[in-house]
């Protein structure tokens, strides 16, 4: 059954406004408000650790964005709102994003996929890969224009926007890579790597709260490839009706389709 378009706007535009509110509120704090102390030994990991939490749930608001699938029922609000997540998340285009990610969906695990490392196991050369394929010289000014502005423009300390912008999002890819490419799409010992079907993804096995730690449930990631439009918070009921043997894959146009 399809599910409404108005809801699935109204919830998912919900979500990532509190998710952006919650980064903001966070990282505003961190930046001008917190006063150091002896108690920052663990305060100061936990806050870096909750960004990067954050930061993951950005990146995967804007990844529902890049589907159409934010705000289905509102086109600009759905470009408008993945483009914010994005550039709070590191300074990054959206537009430079989507196409490869499309690709991604098209050709998932061989040669024409940005997101596959062709050895298909080991992680760093992987990540490695992973990093070379989707940033450059865009995404590198990028991140140096939002320092400028945190630094230039904010008056927030370097030290500051090291310690509670920049590390916790290159946390967040790493965290991103793990749980949503590497472990879904490596190979295993089996000739095609033990993949269900074309789409050459797997899923974890993890409870609703450990799949929301640690990536938004887009661990769920062979239910995302038969269900691309659906949204994050909805890739839980696409692993119920999987299991029950009920989920239909959506139409290839909608899984190909950049959203314009």
């Amino acid at each position: 059954m399809k599910y409404p378009r108005g809801r699935q706007t109204l919830v998912g535009v919900g979500l990532a406004l509190l998710l952006v509110l919650a980064w903001a509120a966070l990282v505003g704090y961190a930046l001008f408000l917190h006063r150091w102390s002896t108690a920052d030994l663990l305060l100061v990991p936990l806050m870096v650790a909750v960004v990067c939490w954050l930061d993951t749930g950005l990146f995967i608001v804007a990844h529902d964005a890049m589907h159409g699938t934010l705000a289905p029922a509102r086109p600009w609000v759905n470009r408008a709102l993945g483009a914010l997540c994005m550039l709070l998340y590191a300074g990054f285009w959206i537009g430079r994003f989507q196409p490869r990610h499309m690709d991604h969906h098209r050709a998932p695990g061989t040669a024409e996929d940005p997101d596959f490392h062709l050895q298909g196991r080991r992680f760093w050369p992987w990540y490695g890969n992973f990093m070379r394929q989707y940033t450059g010289l865009p995404e590198l000014l990028g991140v140096a224009g939002m320092t400028a502005l945190f630094v230039f423009g904010l008056g927030a300390p370097f030290e500051r926007v090291m310690l509670f912008w920049a590390l916790p999002a290159i946390l967040s890819s790493v965290q991103l890579f793990a749980f949503g490419t590497w472990l879904p799409h490596r190979l295993g010992e089996e000739a095609d790597g033990g993949f269900a079907d074309r789409h050459r993804a797997r899923s974890n096995a993890y409870g609703l709260w450990a799949s929301l730690i640690t990536c938004f449930h887009f661990g769920y990631h062979h239910e995302h490839h038969l269900r691309p439009d659906a949204p994050w918070w909805r890739l839980p009921a696409m692993r119920r009706q999987l299991s029950a043997g009920g989920i239909r894959p959506a139409a290839a146009s909608t899984a190909d389709r950049a959203v314009p």
